[in-house]
Order: C-alpha cells, then sequence, then structure tokens
C-alpha cells in the first residue's frame, strides 16, 4: 500500500525523500549519516537563507551541546557528496562569519510513496557529476529512461520562473519554442523564498523628461542598495524594467513571472528644491501590504529617503543584517546634493540601450564628480561606462580613462563594491588579467550578492579558464537574478552551444527570444544550432531568410545566409548573397567582401578566379595584423587566409602565431578557436595527419565551435558538411571520425 503524499526535494540532479529519509542521485541512494541528513534536509527547508551555525546546530542537535566541529564535519562531507571543490560551492556556500547558505535552485514535489526509483548503473554519468554539469554535457540519444526523466523536471521547472542563486530557465511556451520543449509536469511547483523582492519601476508624477530619468535613479538607487543585503533575493534592474507604472500592471502576475514574493511599487514627484516618494511594499500570494510610507522631503534629504526604504524593507522581510550591511546601507554616498542629483539621473540614463545615451550617463557622472571630487561611487559608474562603450573596438583612450577612474573610485573607497567591479571590467576586457580581474570581482559580489553584472562577467571569466562548469553555474546564477534579461540569456545559450549541450542553447535561445521576439542574435543561434544539433543547413537558412533585411545593420544575418548557402554547397546562392549585399562585410565578418567571393570560387574550383579575389583581400588583411600585433584573432584570420592562397608556411606561421599568443593554458576559450583554426589550415594547405590528430582532440574539447562564420567550427555536423574539409574525406582516420557518434564534451576543469 503506498504511503501518503510525502514531500521531495529536487535540486540539481539530486533528490531527498523527507518521508523515507533517503537522498537519491539519478535513482542511486547515496548514504548520508543521521546527523548529515538532518543537516541536509533543514538546508533545503529553508534554503536560500542565511543560516546562522548556533541556529544550524540547534535544529540538527536539539538535545545536545555540541562543538561547531560536528557542524563543520557535516557541512564538509555534504559538499564532497555534491562532488564541489575548494573553488566552486554552487550547492553549499560559505558566509563569512555567520554560516552557511544553500544556494542551488530547491524544486519541492508532493509525490505517492511508491517503489524506490530504478538503479541506474554508475556509468550513465561521470562520478562527482552534478546536473548543472549534466546538463552542459552533449546530450546523447541513448539517454537512460530515468535520465530522460529528470531532465524534463529541470527544464519544466524553469519554464515557469527564475529561482535562487543557482541553475534555472524562465520561459513561456510560445510558437517559437522547438519541437522539444518539455512539457509542464502539474506534479512540480516552485519553491519561492520568502525573502525574495521585485522593485518595480516608479511612476514619475513630474512632468519633465530630466525627472523621469530622476524617477528611475531613484528606483535603481533604493533596487542597488536592497541587492546588498545577502539574506535577499533581489530581481535585477533589466528584468523589472519593462513593468512600467501604472493601473495595468497585474502585481501578481508579476512576481510569478520574476519568481519573487514581495514586490516594491512607488512613485516620485520632483518640483523645485523638494521631492516626494511614496512606496508599498505587498506580499504577492495574500496580497497584503506589509509596509507603506510616503516622504516629504527637501531634495538634499532624497538619499535619506531611499536609505530609509531600503532598510524598512529588510526589517519587514525579516532579512537579517550583518554589520558591514547595515553600514553599507546607511553610508552616503556624497554630502553634496546636487552632485547626487546629477548620479540619479545619470543611474536613470543609463537604463537606456542606446550607445549614445551610455555616453550621456558617462558625463553625467562626471559632472557629478567635478561638484564632489571624492564622489567614489560616481567614479565607479563612469569606469564601469567607458569599459562597456569600447569592449567592442580600439578606443584606447576610453579604457585608460575607465582604468584611471576606478583607480580613484578605490582610492577615496577602498571598499566600495562598485570600485572592485570596475577595476574588475579594466583588468578583464581591457587588460585579460583574469584571475586579477576575477579576485576584484569576488570583492564586490560579497558586497553585492544580488548583483547579476557581476556573476555574467565571471562566467566570462571562468571559461577563459578553462572553468566550464563554474561558467555554465555562474550564468545561470545571473539569469536567476535576471530572469527577463534577454542579453544574459542570450550569452548563456552561447555557452550551452560551445560545450556542445545544443538542446540547453536551444532553450536559452528561445528564451531570449521570448523577451524580445525581433532579438536577431539568438535566432542566428537557433540557425547555427539546426546545422550543428541536426546536419540540416536548410533549416538555418530558413531561419535566417524570416529576419527582416531592415534589421540587419551589421551585415551578421546576410553573412550568415551566405555562410549556410556554402555549407548546402548552394554557390549560386551565395554568390547572389555577396553580389547583391551592399555592405563590404568587414563589419561583420572581418574580411573585405572579396575574401568570400574567393572562397566561393575556390569551392567551384575556379582557382584562377579564387586567388585573384584573395590576392585583392591580402593588403588589408596583413594590415589588420600590423596596426595590433598582439591580437591572436588577427593572426588566426592571416593565417586562415593565406592557407586559401597556398602559402604553407606564411599560413601555417600566423596560425600558430595566434596560438602562442592565446594559448589554451592562458585561455581556454579563445585558445581553442585558434587551435580549430589551425586543424583548417593544415588541412587546407596538405598536412592531414596534424589536421586529424587536433580534429580528434578538439571535438571534445569546449569552445572549439563558436557559430557563425567560424569555418573552423569543429563540430561532427561541419565536418561532413563544410568543403574545406573535403581534402581529407580519404583518408581512413577523418572516415571513422565522421562514421562515430559525436564525442561527449569534456569539461573537466584544468
Amino acid at each position: 500500500m503506498n504511503a501518503p503524499p510525502a514531500p521531495v526535494y529536487e535540486f540539481g540532479d539530486f533528490h531527498l525523500d523527507a518521508a523515507k529519509r533517503l537522498l537519491w542521485r539519478e535513482g542511486v541512494p547515496v548514504p548520508l549519516t543521521p546527523r548529515g541528513f538532518e543537516t541536509l534536509l533543514y538546508m533545503l527547508e529553508h534554503h536560500d537563507t542565511v543560516l546562522d551555525k548556533e541556529r544550524l546546530m540547534e535544529a540538527v542537535w536539539p538535545d545536545s551541546i555540541v562543538e561547531e566541529n560536528n557542524l563543520t564535519q557535516n557541512i564538509s562531507t555534504l559538499r564532497r557528496v555534491f562532488g564541489e571543490t575548494p573553488d566552486s560551492h554552487r550547492f553549499i556556500v560559505t558566509v563569512p562569519g555567520r554560516g552557511y547558505r544553500f544556494v542551488a535552485d530547491v524544486r519541492l514535489r508532493e509525490v505517492d510513496a511508491g517503489p524506490e526509483p530504478r538503479r541506474i548503473p554508475q556509468t550513465a554519468i561521470e562520478p562527482g557529476e552534478t546536473e548543472t554539469e549534466r546538463v552542459a554535457s552533449v546530450s546523447q540519444p541513448d539517454h537512460s529512461a530515468t535520465s530522460r526523466r529528470f531532465r524534463p523536471i529541470l527544464l519544466t521547472t524553469a519554464a515557469v520562473l527564475a529561482l535562487s542563486v543557482a541553475a534555472l530557465f524562465f520561459w513561456r511556451g510560445r510558437t517559437q519554442n522547438p519541437p522539444d520543449a518539455p512539457a509542464k509536469i502539474p506534479s512540480a511547483r516552485i519553491v519561492i523564498p520568502e525573502k525574495s523582492i521585485a522593485v518595480l519601476p516608479f511612476a514619475n508624477l513630474s512632468a519633465d523628461k530630466e525627472n523621469a530619468f530622476f524617477t528611475e535613479g531613484i528606483q535603481d538607487d533604493i533596487l542597488t542598495a536592497l541587492a546588498k543585503v545577502g539574506d535577499l533575493k533581489v530581481i535585477s534592474r533589466t528584468s523589472v524594467a519593462s513593468y512600467s507604472a501604472g493601473p495595468q500592471r497585474n502585481l501578481r502576475e508579476i512576481g510569478q513571472e520574476l519568481g519573487v514574493a514581495n514586490v516594491l511599487e512607488g512613485s516620485v514627484r520632483r518640483a523645485g528644491g523638494k521631492v516626494r516618494v511614496t512606496a508599498q511594499l505587498i506580499e504577492m500570494r495574500t496580497n497584503t501590504h506589509l509596509w507603506a510610507e510616503t516622504y516629504d522631503r527637501d531634495l538634499a534629504d532624497v538619499f535619506a529617503i531611499q536609505s530609509d526604504i531600503a532598510q524598512q524593507i529588510a526589517t519587514a522581510l525579516e532579512a537579517k543584517l550583518g554589520p558591514e550591511e547595515k553600514a553599507r546601507l546607511a553610508a552616503r554616498p556624497t554630502a553634496n546634493s546636487e552632485a547626487y542629483v546629477l548620479y540619479l539621473t545619470g543611474r536613470g540614463v543609463e537604463g537606456a540601450v542606446n550607445r549614445s545615451d551610455e555616453i550621456e550617463a558617462e558625463q553625467l557622472y562626471v559632472q557629478a564628480t567635478a561638484l564632489d571630487p571624492a564622489f567614489a561611487l560616481a567614479y565607479a559608474r563612469a569606469s564601469l561606462l567607458n569599459s562597456q562603450i569600447s569592449s567592442n573596438g580600439d578606443d584606447q583612450a576610453r579604457k585608460a580613462k575607465a582604468r584611471a577612474q576606478a583607480e580613484e573610485a578605490l582610492r577615496l573607497s577602498p571598499t566600495l563594491g562598485e570600485a572592485h567591479m570596475a577595476l574588475g571590467l579594466c583588468l578583464y576586457w581591457g587588460e585579460k588579467n583574469y584571475d586579477a580581474a576575477l579576485k576584484e570581482f569576488e570583492v564586490a559580489a560579497a558586497t553585492s550578492p544580488n548583483n547579476s553584472e557581476i556573476y555574467n562577467y565571471v562566467a566570462g571569466i571562468y571559461r577563459r579558464q578553462g572553468r566550464w562548469r563554474e561558467s555554465v553555474a555562474s550564468y545561470e546564477r545571473a539569469m536567476s537574478l535576471d530572469p527577463r534579461n534577454r542579453k544574459i540569456a542570450h550569452f548563456a545559450g552561447n555557452n550551452y552551444l560551445f560545450v556542445r549541450d545544443w538542446v540547453a542553447a536551444a532553450a536559452c535561445y528561445n528564451r531570449a527570444l521570448e523577451i524580445k521576439p525581433d532579438f536577431v542574435a539568438p535566432k542566428i543561434g537557433l540557425a547555427y544550432l539546426a546545422v550543428f544539433r541536426n546536419g540540416n543547413p536548410a533549416a538555418g537558412s530558413k531561419i535566417m531568410q524570416s529576419i527582416p533585411a531592415a534589421i540587419d545593420p551589421d551585415g551578421l544575418v546576410t553573412l550568415g545566409r551566405w555562410d549556410l548557402a556554402m555549407l548546402e554547397r548552394d554557390y549560386a546562392t551565395a554568390e547572389k548573397i555577396v553580389t547583391e549585399s551592399p555592405l563590404d562585410f568587414s563589419r561583420a565578418g572581418d574580411f573585405p567582401k572579396a575574401f568570400y567571393q574567393g572562397r566561393i570560387a575556390l569551392a567551384r574550383g575556379d582557382i584562377e578566379s579564387a586567388q585573384r579575389y584573395f590576392a585583392a583581400a591580402t593588403p588589408d588583411t596583413e594590415k589588420r595584423v600590423r596596426d595590433a600585433p598582439d591580437v591572436a584573432e588577427r593572426h588566426a584570420q592571416l593565417g586562415l587566409l593565406y592557407a586559401y592562397m597556398q602559402r604553407k608556411e606564411d599560413a601555417i606561421r600566423e596560425s600558430r602565431r595566434a596560438v602562442e599568443l592565446e594559448p589554451e593554458s592562458q585561455d581556454a576559450f579563445h585558445g581553442a578557436l585558434w587551435a580549430a583554426n589551425l586543424a583548417l589550415v593544415y588541412a587546407l594547405v596538405g598536412e592531414p595527419d596534424q589536421a586529424i590528430t587536433l580534429i580528434e582532440r578538439l571535438l571534445s574539447t569546449p569552445g572549439a565551435v563558436q557559430g557563425l562564420n567560424f569555418p573552423c567550427n569543429i563540430t561532427l555536423a561541419e565536418l561532413r558538411l563544410r568543403p574545406e574539409w573535403d581534402s581529407l574525406r580519404s583518408n581512413p582516420r577523418f572516415q571513422k571520425i565522421l562514421a562515430g557518434p559525436e564525442p561527449k564534451t569534456v569539461l573537466t576543469n584544468r
């Protein structure tokens, strides 16, 4: 006879049956001591909450007085069970001076107790591999039944809303979702943290545009202050920005979409030197007003208003505040009210997506520092914007300005989290000093644990360090804090593509499109997934053709259409695309149009025309190397061009130079791509053994596939389809590769 329904907690590829007092991993029981089980159960019941050591010890040993070492040993045992390392705590994190926090995504199900889950052979997944890690590996068609059962549960739970600091995915089912998008499972329900909140856009009750930005700045400053409270889960700015103030706003729906138990809304009216701010905190489940207040103050007191609101909310939600958190909430960033108003206006302007708005916001921060040269926070925000503005180009002046502003912010306020984030971004993007950048981001995250930007940056660093599992987890954490941020969803999709998890990549791309249906980048990603996943460039071309030409200003869609036509070996269409395009292509693909015309001629066997086109593309490509001799990508591009021209020694020299400048040991992400480029060069210049040796390794290496316009993508589908590999097709070693299944991508940290 079945027992009454009992709670089951699911997290990662584990599930804990509270009634049976058993922990399972993919159907295999995991032995735990009774106290170890009680420790885990209590943490799951209070997940995403900082648990003081004393509180945990009282719960696990209610009738005994024990030393703290007993708890430490239990935590250490659980971390070993979860496969955590000293540098990676994706289930349990230590909160210095406080205790512990269970940060993985927890899902609660009520199931009828019945037969124990079927055992899965230990070879089903690698020892020590967590659910997040398994998602990041290649999905093979021969998964066991249990593995097929648990993966839809993970993805379905994510389809409802984003949760906690762990892995999750949020999208609502729509027609653009792929056929294999998981169906919702009625028996599973989301556990929303009680201490979770979304700070919605405030209503601007003033008339002019400047005050609209001022209102946005106040809302953002309150959100930023709350994000510094470790005991809260706070949804990031981008995800709340679309919920404009007004009577049409359905708070309960918003709470469900964002995965929060509470929302804060309010209004701002500014007139002359006065400001009125109203705010109310609403608990979603019961529609209860937990707190409300109206402030009528002088404009000079606007910071005091925001600080008080943040502290009142923390109190209402019973969030524990450590001494440092209290100090951060109370700290006044500037004593100059005019400078602070400029700063708030800059924060409002910064919320726009145009480059001109970023430049305007940076100028407002500079004006604020002119009024108060000790305004460290304004220096930090200006630095972050200058790094962002110069991220896609060679604007060395802005990069230098960003570094100077970050250093000044730190000089003025050595513990300011935003200053450490600003310096981290300079070290990451500007100097490629990944270890140093990561240390700065870790300091920033300690002061603002709900800042999704930080986890987005950290994810990028982790993959360059070869820490791919941690990169995946960090992107998932960013998405949980910013579930309506289309860019982060797209970045996460790219990350899954880099590790060849086609299903997870498609889910993220579709999530980005659910947020913004005309977002071009994830559509391009889906087009290439049609190739990588199904070997179907025609399906990819159909997706590309659905994108209006009017939203292809940089030529990426045109270039993608050309590339997919080449994979189909439809050279007439490829030539038509290049000929009719008004674009030079150099903006989208870093090569002039002649390069692509040469590749068409070469594929057709018209060697004379091909060499003429390649010769026309050579001066510009060589100049790019002379202008930036330390940029690996430019050497790789020149090496590839030389390979098409059969300049063998030059091709190998330049391609090897790219590998030397960014080896996989220093940059696992880009290094793998340059190694793949070298493999293609070897194939083109008649060195099959060296090409195949690289291919054999790179087929299971993350980062050796990067999507659009990389003829060196190392996937089984590309090797089978792309004309550049034709010279290897008679080689038995290559034939063996093509005949076999795609190897599992290895995510072992280096």
